[in-house]
């Protein structure tokens, strides 16, 4: 009786952590997944003006990953404490000399499309602040965790 009493409250403990790990990892894939949602949406739009934050089809782009409809009055959304002023959306494209993706500056050199410049290899969709997750486990305290997740989807607009 004593044995149990005394394995029974570290295995409740264990149980309910290995259940917040999992309520982690679906977080995280569910936010990765919005990202990506939001990243295709755009990458397939044609004339979007990746300098300028207030594009109308970057904030399509982001209604429509966190809700399904990319007009600005849905209410349901996947996660509701998401928002879309969390979420950044930036383009790359790949360095001459190095081969590999770089953030695009916002000139005529560039991909500033609006003033003649080049389009982008990839758009980048991140959460640059984090996304808060509160596991709670009991007799223990824990700290929030920040996931920070990022996708990259390759550009196909013009």
């Amino acid at each position: 009786m004593l044995e149990t009493a005394l394995f029974v409250p570290i295995l409740f403990t264990l149980l309910v952590g290995m259940v917040q790990i999992g309520k982690i990892t679906y977080v995280y894939y569910t936010l990765r997944k919005t990202l990506y949602t939001a990243g295709r949406f755009v990458a397939a739009q044609q004339g979007v003006n990746f300098c300028d934050d207030a594009d109308a089809a970057i904030l399509a782009a982001k209604n429509f990953a966190l809700s399904g409809s990319s007009s600005e009055e849905a209410t349901d959304t996947v996660i509701p404490t998401l928002t879309a002023d969390m979420i950044a959306i930036s383009v790359e494209r790949y360095d001459a000399e190095s081969g590999v993706p770089a953030a695009c500056e916002c000139s005529v050199a560039g991909c500033d499309a609006a003033n003649g410049g080049g389009s982008p290899d990839f758009v980048v969709v991140t959460i640059p602040n984090g996304f808060e997750v509160n596991p709670r486990i009991p007799f223990l305290t824990v700290d929030p965790i920040l996931l920070r997740p990022m996708v990259r989807v390759p550009y196909g607009g013009s």
